[in-house]
């Protein structure tokens, strides 16, 4: 295996409870792990989740633990620009929020509160997941890092151990697990599965170093994804959000020459392109989180669908170059569009024109 060195999940000094949940054997494994905590009872996580006024800076610092149950809508359908290569495609959330702080990153926009909650009841999504395969008689694709990162807390929640066996036993179903960490001892502690796909969101160093904070370098998410690799594990790479800079070409060049240097194309099982895009709503709460970031600044356009984006001309710009560059190395079948881009051009506005912003 590669030198690859893990990541340690972080320690929580504050753990919110369900009274329903307080018996339930996850509940309790990570009580366990977490033993100087101050644990908290409460009747419904949004309680504290959905709270008005809360500081997502302040909380992201130091984010409490929430350990609740999902009760309905446990597996949803993706939009069809998100799939690559399945007509049916749906996503699970068993966690909300991320560890990392990637300045670009839309839960900040969507939710009142940087906490996690772990939804501990994997048998309700295990249920939820088999219906949704029984129902089709195709291929079924499931998407896990929709509202988290798939492995980042993957030693506290215990998910990769409870779902690959799911899986394993759904042959006709895959799951793909989406993840910037190098959390991947449990990955090889197990033997690969064929319909598991390891996605790691990749940027250049100089875009990770900028705005995607508290995330594992590029050289690390690279040696993670040769010793996944090695082991037999399918992989995909995410260049999803591609972030324009006036050096874009140069820069990106540069990184697929790095990306590609190290991968195995036999090993890869998609790669997926998407430019820098947010819904107006999300857009406008995080500026005003981080107005000083320049990534909130500049260059962007309010588009006639209600998106914060690039120009149609630059986003164009972007994804043609970063196409030509990847199809010269890969098999075009393996290329996705992780966003609908327009024939025609939208009714774009300056950021100016947008109450609010």
């Amino acid at each position: 295996m590669r030198n690859c060195r893990f990541q340690h999940p972080p320690m929580f000094d504050r753990i919110y409870i369900e009274h329903a949940v307080r018996q339930h054997a996850l509940t309790r494994q990570i009580l366990g792990r977490y033993p100087r905590a101050t644990t908290i009872p409460c009747d419904h996580y949004g309680e504290v989740f959905n709270r008005k006024a809360q500081s997502f800076r302040l909380q992201k610092r130091q984010p409490a633990l929430l350990l609740a149950s999902k009760h309905s809508n446990h597996v949803p359908p993706i939009p069809a620009e998100y799939a690559i290569g399945a007509r049916e495609n749906y996503y699970f959330s068993h966690l909300l929020n991320c560890p990392y702080d990637c300045r670009y990153c839309f839960l900040q926009g969507k939710y009142q509160s940087a906490h996690y909650v772990l939804f501990v009841n994997y048998a309700d999504f295990k249920t939820a997941l088999q219906e949704r395969i029984d129902s089709h008689s195709e291929a079924v694709h499931f998407f896990s890092g929709y509202d988290c990162d798939s492995l980042a807390l993957a030693p506290v929640t215990g998910f990769v151990t409870e779902f690959l066996p799911f899986f394993a036993d759904n042959p006709t179903a895959l799951l793909e697990l989406r993840t910037k960490s190098t959390q991947i001892r449990t990955l090889l502690q197990h033997d690969p599965l064929p319909n598991c796909v390891v996605a790691f969101s990749l940027a250049p160093q100089g875009i990770i170093s900028a705005i995607e904070h508290k995330t594992p370098s590029l050289q690390k998410r690279l040696a993670a994804i040769q010793a996944l690799q090695e082991a037999g594990w399918m992989t995909g790479l995410r260049f999803d959000p591609l972030i324009y800079t006036q050096d874009f070409q140069n820069m990106y060049a540069t990184f697929f020459e790095q990306v590609f240097a190290r991968i195995q194309p036999r090993y890869l099982h998609s790669v997926t392109l998407g430019t820098f895009r947010l819904p107006v709503g999300y857009y406008r709460k995080m500026a005003r989180l981080y107005p000083e970031e320049k990534l909130f600044a500049a260059g962007l356009t309010a588009s006639s669908d209600k998106m914060i984006t690039y120009v149609q001309s630059v986003r164009q710009a972007m994804l043609g170059f970063c196409r030509d560059n990847i199809v010269s190395r890969i098999p075009a079948g393996l290329l996705f569009a992780a966003e609908r881009l327009p024939e025609k051009s939208l009714n774009e506005s300056p950021l100016s024109a947008i109450e609010g912003v």
